[in-house]
C-alpha cells in the first residue's frame, strides 16, 4: 500500500509539466503577436499573423514562423532568410517589395534642386516658382505665362517647363493636387461666372494635360479651386494680383497624404495664410 501511494505522489509532482508548457506556448505567441503589431510592413505582419494561427491548428509554430521571420529561402530565391554566399559566408537575400510608408516618405529635397536648376530660366523671368513647404514640392505656373486673362487655354510655349515638371511627376510615388488661384478682382464672362469657376477650370486643364499628354494616372491627381481665398502677396497692387493668379502643382508629401485620408485635414500651407 506505501509503493502504491509513493507512485501516485510521484505521477501528481510531474503534472505541473503541462501547465509548464501550456505557458510557455502562450508566452511565445504572446511575443509573435507583439513582433507582428510592431512592423512597418503590414503584408508581412498579415504573414505573422496567419502563420500562427495555421500553426496553432496543425501544431507546427516553430517551422511556420521560422520560414518567415528568415531561415529558408524557396527555389526562386525569394524570401527574407539569410543565404549562403561564396566560401559559406552569409549574406541578406535581396528585397523587391518596398513598403507604401517608405515609397511616401520620398524625399522631395532632390527633385526641387533639379527644377530650380531646369526651370532656372522660366523663374528668373517670373513665369513660376519652385519651393519646398511643409505639405510637399511647390511649382506656382504664373497665370501671365500659362493661361490667357479669363481663360483655360495653355499656350503652346508653355510645354517645354510643363516636360520637365510632368518628367518629375513621373519619377515620384507621391500624389499630386492640383490648385488653381485668382485675385480678388471678380470675374464675369460668357466661360466662368465668379472666380471660384476659373480657378476649378483652370486646375481642369492641367490635369487634363498632364494625363492626356504625358500620361500621368489620373488617381495619382486631384484638383481644387481657392479664388482669391488663398493669396501668397497683397491684392492691393498690380504686382501682387499677378503673383495670386496661378495654378499651384503640388507634389504631396507623407504628412499631406495621411492627413487628407477620409476623416483628415489638409494641413495649413505656411504661405497661404490657411
Amino acid at each position: 500500500m506505501a509503493r502504491n501511494k509513493h507512485a501516485a505522489e510521484h505521477d501528481n509532482h510531474e503534472r505541473w509539466l503541462i501547465s509548464y508548457a501550456d505557458f510557455i506556448t502562450l508566452l511565445f505567441a504572446f511575443f509573435v503577436v507583439m513582433f507582428a503589431s510592431s512592423q512597418t510592413d503590414k503584408s508581412k505582419a498579415r504573414q505573422i499573423s496567419d502563420s500562427v494561427t495555421q500553426a496553432f491548428e496543425k501544431g507546427a509554430i516553430r517551422p511556420a514562423v521560422k520560414e518567415i521571420l528568415g531561415g529558408t529561402v524557396d527555389d526562386t530565391g525569394k524570401g527574407n532568410a539569410m543565404m549562403k554566399g561564396p566560401g559559406g559566408s552569409q549574406k541578406q537575400s535581396p528585397k523587391h517589395d518596398i513598403p507604401p510608408e517608405k515609397v511616401a516618405a520620398t524625399d522631395l529635397t532632390p527633385s526641387m534642386k533639379y527644377l530650380t536648376q531646369e526651370l532656372a530660366a522660366e523663374i528668373k523671368a517670373g513665369k513660376l516658382d519652385v519651393r519646398l513647404e511643409s505639405r510637399g514640392l511647390i511649382i506656382s505656373l504664373r497665370q501671365t505665362a500659362y493661361f490667357p486673362s479669363g481663360g483655360t487655354d495653355v499656350p503652346s510655349q508653355a510645354y517645354p517647363s510643363l516636360d520637365k515638371i510632368a518628367s518629375v511627376i513621373r519619377g515620384l510615388p507621391s500624389p499630386v493636387r492640383l490648385e488653381g488661384h485668382t485675385d480678388s478682382i471678380p470675374i464675369h464672362n460668357d466661360h466662368f461666372r465668379s472666380n471660384w469657376e476659373l480657378s476649378a477650370a483652370r486646375s481642369i486643364a492641367m490635369l487634363q494635360i498632364f494625363t492626356e499628354r504625358y500620361g500621368i494616372p489620373r488617381e495619382r491627381l486631384g484638383i481644387a479651386g481657392y479664388a482669391d481665398n488663398l493669396p501668397i502677396d497683397s491684392n492691393d497692387t498690380p504686382v501682387g494680383r499677378e503673383h495670386n493668379r496661378r495654378v499651384d502643382i503640388a507634389i504631396l508629401n507623407q504628412q499631406v497624404i495621411v492627413s487628407t485620408e477620409p476623416g483628415g485635414q489638409p494641413p495649413a500651407s505656411p504661405r497661404s495664410g490657411r
